[in-house]
Formats: structure tokens, C-alpha cells, sequence
């Protein structure tokens, strides 16, 4: 069996009239021969809803009940994309991650897929079915529903291509992977191909295509995933390995983040074990910590900070003032008014000068970095969020517009 993935995200199911345009293109899939599984998100705004409908009860509400509340945006997903498809005479069946099993771990809100039943879908599709699966949920081996994280869908459609041993299709609201965010810079330019390595950075430094996770399990089985729009018939962007990727540009994408706040421990003993009983203390509680940085000592004191996403912040707060008040440090203080701006391209492996450039786009502006990470393809800058969207403009124009492009030549 041709076996394809079509995943549609909330946009691209978010009202019935979406849900039949998106239906029409499973149809067409069908029509090419394909066996198709459907991967669907919540309708548009249905997550956000029913989260901020828990927080109106608690600020921060049990965990296990948001899973078990914000899973329902799938399944009605779900049922309604089948309802569609069997009205256009496609037979196709809903299925919620239990069903399939997609099993998790047991750590809710963020759970991580630990393996995948197949052979119910294998079995509906040898029948003629359509197999209709809600993303983002998965199940414990005690059948305790969780989900996947913000973006999970896209995790449940990497997973299942990889399972099924099929191809991956992400349809979305934007026509591909782009420089930038064309809502910032509306010049931004559509990449064609890009590595698993680059969009890992971009999704994880605040490219909202796709989710990072998914990425990470793409590269690591080899997944090809096609990022394209709902609502075009054009070629999107391939997301390949890295040796498939012709041009490498020395900056691929400029991204913005302003999903995440910093916690500022002020006046630390500086003494060994301290950051280990920080940082302890929030990976037992699943929360991932990005920059951290430590300023020197002075009078055996120092401050420490880091960031986490803005979800987390709240938890992250109350976890890391008891630490301070058990360490003996002076206040704990939370700035949610920060924002993340990134450069990313493998081709920062073998040149120079870029960090160089991209700080001196930052001071030309008056713009004060707090903290900098980097890797082999990337350059992160923690700013103030007013500054974000100036910094991205500012920052594509250098890299991106100002450019080279390699041009193929066809004489001899």
C-alpha cells in the first residue's frame, strides 16, 4: 500500500466549511491511488478555549483534568472531518489516540510517545476505510488519557508516517516554511528545502509551523514531512536531511519567541551544588529550562537566571522561591516581557563574522541583549519584547534580503 499522512491543523479544520475543503483533499489523495490516514487538530481557538475555561476555576488547574478536558477539541475534530468524508462517499472512521494506541509516558501536558498499535490502521485501510486519528492525545499503559504538548498533532503524524511506513503531509495557513514571519516582514521569502537540523532550531526558537518534537522524531527515523497550505495547491516546503539540502545558506531564517519569560534568582550563595538543586527541582517537574546564565561572583554572591515558557512560568516560580528561600538567596523576580530573537543556518558551520553582524544590527538600534546562546547554526539574542518584531525586520534585511542566492547556471 501507498500509504500518505495528511495532518490539518486547527486553522485548516476550523469551521465546517474548512473541514470540507480539507476533506476534498483527502478525496483527491484517495483518487491518486494513496491509502490515507488523516491526522486532525482542534478547530481553531477550541484548545485555547477550553484552557482558559479551566483557569477561570484555578490559575493552575490539576494536570491530569486539562489533558482529559483539552482532549475533547480533537475527538470532536475528528468525528466531524469522518461525518464530511462519509457525505462525499469516502467510508472513514474516527479515532481517538486510544483507540489507535498511541501509548505516552505518563507525565501530562507534554507526554512523550512511547510506542504505536498499527495494526487496527493497517486493517481499516486493507478494508477501504479512511482512518480519521485525533492528534495530540496519547494514552498510558494504565489508560490514563494525555497529550502531547502545544503542536502535538504534528508529533501524532511524524509518528504514524514513521510507523506506517508512509510519507507525512503538514497542511496549514501558510503556504510553506518561510525567512521569517511574513506578518512581520511581508517580503519573507518561502523556502523550498530545508534540513531537518534548521527547522529543529526554528521550530524550537519560535517558528510556529511545526512543533519541535515532531522535527526531532522526523530527523531521527527519517521522516519526510511536506509543509503546504489548506488552502493552495502549490509546493510547500520539504523538511529532508541535511545532504539533500542544496543551498546552505549562511542564514536560513530569522525567528522571533516571545513565548517564554525569565526567572532572576537575585544575591545566590556561590557555592557548589546550588544550581543543582535549582534545576533539579524543575526537571522533576517536567519543566524545560532554555538559557540559563550565571554572572560572577562577587563577595560570594552571585544572581542567576533562566528562561522557560511562558506556560510553565507560573509553576517555575513557585518551585524556584522555595529553593531560594531553602539556599538562602535573596528575592526570586519574573519578567514576562521578553522576547527571543534568533538567526538559524547550517551554513554558520563554516563561516565567520556572523555573531559579529547580528550584534551590530542590535546596537545600531539601541537594543540591549540580556543574555546570547549559540550552537553550530544558530544565534539567539534574549531582548526586551517591545523590540522583537523591530529586531526581526532589521535582522532579515541584513541576512536575508541582503544576501547571496546561489544561481544554477545552464550553459556549459
Amino acid at each position: 500500500m501507498r500509504i500518505l499522512v495528511l495532518k490539518f491543523g486547527g486553522t485548516s479544520v476550523g469551521s465546517l466549511e474548512r473541514i470540507h475543503n480539507a476533506s476534498k483533499r483527502v478525496l483527491e489523495k484517495i483518487r491518486e491511488g494513496y491509502k490515507v490516514v488523516v491526522v486532525s487538530s482542534a478547530m481553531a481557538g477550541e484548545t485555547d478555549r477550553l484552557i482558559n475555561l479551566a483557569r477561570q476555576i484555578d490559575a493552575m488547574p490539576s494536570e491530569r483534568e486539562l489533558d482529559m478536558l483539552v482532549s475533547t477539541g480533537e475527538q470532536q475534530a475528528v468525528a466531524l472531518f469522518a461525518i464530511t468524508l462519509q457525505k462525499l462517499g469516502v467510508p472513514a472512521v474516527s479515532l481517538c489516540g486510544w483507540q489507535v494506541p498511541i501509548v505516552s509516558d505518563e507525565v501530562h501536558t507534554k507526554a512523550r510517545i512511547k510506542k504505536i498499535g498499527v495494526q487496527r490502521l493497517k486493517n481499516l485501510l486493507a478494508e477501504g476505510y479512511t482512518p480519521v486519528v485525533a492528534g495530540f492525545q496519547g494514552v498510558t499503559e494504565s489508560w490514563e488519557i494525555t497529550t502531547l504538548g502545544r503542536g502535538g498533532s504534528d508529533l501524532s503524524a511524524v509518528a504514524l508516517a514513521y510507523a506506517l511506513g508512509g510519507d507525512c503531509e503538514i497542511y496549514t495557513d501558510v503556504e510553506g516554511v518561510f525567512t521569517t514571519d511574513p506578518r512581520i516582514v511581508p517580503n519573507a521569502r518561502k523556502i523550498p528545502v530545508i534540513s531537518y537540523e534548521e527547522m529543529l532550531e526554528m521550530a524550537s526558537l519560535g517558528a510556529k509551523v511545526m512543533q519541535a518534537r515532531s522535527i526531532e522524531f522526523a530527523m531521527k527515523y527519517g521522516v519526510r514531512i511536506h509543509v503546504r497550505s489548506s488552502f493552495s495547491d502549490k509546493e510547500g516546503t520539504w523538511i529532508v536531511p541535511e545532504e539533500e539540502v542544496m543551498e546552505k545558506s549562511v542564514v536560513r531564517a530569522i525567528t522571533l519567541e516571545r513565548n517564554e519569560s525569565r526567572i532572576t534568582i537575585v544575591r545566590v550563595p556561590d557555592r557548589p551544588g546550588i544550581a543543582y538543586q535549582v534545576f533539579k527541582a524543575l526537571g522533576d517537574a517536567h519543566i524545560v529550562v532554555d538559557m540559563i546564565v550565571q554572572n560572577v561572583s562577587h563577595q560570594g554572591y552571585t544572581d542567576l537566571s533562566f528562561t522557560v515558557n511562558k506556560s510553565d512560568a507560573p509553576k517555575a516560580e513557585q518551585i524556584v522561591r522555595k529553593v531560594a528561600q531553602s539556599i538562602g538567596a535573596q528575592e526570586v523576580v519574573r519578567d514576562d516581557r521578553i522576547a527571543k530573537v534568533s538567526v538559524v543556518g547550517i551554513g554558520m558551520r563554516s563561516s565567520y563574522g556572523t555573531a559579529g553582524k547580528v550584534f551590530e544590527v542590535l546596537y545600531r538600534l539601541g537594543i540591549n541583549i540580556m543574555a546570547i546562546s549559540t550552537s553550530e547554526i544558530k544565534i539567539s539574542c534574549l531582548i526586551e519584547d517591545k523590540y522583537g518584531e523591530l529586531a526581526v525586520r532589521e535582522l532579515h534585511s541584513a541576512f536575508i534580503e541582503e544576501g547571496e542566492e546561489v544561481k544554477v547556471l545552464n550553459e556549459p
